[in-house]
Parts: structure tokens; C-alpha cells; sequence
């Protein structure tokens, strides 16, 4: 468990050092001025991430930017908290 964390925290790392997409860093600046720690910030965005992968490996899906943008933009209430 501790490895797939990782591995999703460093995906959430290179999108902020890459700024791709931009919005990834965008979301951290905003939640950091909200009052949410780094660690719980990286958290939530995380949970985007593997909603994504999730899409793409469970469902057949294919890694769609407009759903993750709309999920970096809806949090701190995460993807499964969010209704359509």
C-alpha cells in the first residue's frame, strides 16, 4: 500500500514541477490558502489521480483532462463526494 502512495504522491509531484497540467499547481496554491496543510492537499489531489487511473484500468476508459480538471477544481470535496 505504502508504494502505490507513493507512486501517486510522485505523479502529483511531476504534474507540479512540469506544471502539466497547470491546474495541478493552481489547485495546491488554492487549497494551501484555504488553511489545508501541504500533506492534505497532496492527499486530495492524489485522490484525482486515482479516480483517473482508476477510469482507465477498472472501467476501459481513457484518461479524459476535462474530468480531471473538474476534480481538481471541485476539491477538497472529492470525486465519489460529488454528485452530477
Amino acid at each position: 500500500m505504502a508504494a502505490r502512495r507513493r507512486a501517486i504522491l510522485e505523479v502529483v509531484e511531476n504534474q507540479m514541477r512540469d506544471d502539466n497540467p497547470p491546474e495541478t499547481r493552481q489547485t495546491f496554491d488554492r487549497l494551501i490558502g484555504q488553511g489545508l496543510s501541504s500533506e492534505e492537499v497532496m492527499r486530495l489531489i492524489g485522490c484525482v489521480v486515482t479516480v483517473e487511473i482508476f477510469e482507465i484500468l477498472e472501467r476501459g476508459g481513457a484518461f479524459e483532462m476535462a474530468r480531471y480538471v473538474a476534480g481538481l477544481r471541485a476539491l477538497p470535496s472529492l470525486p465519489w463526494e460529488q454528485t452530477t
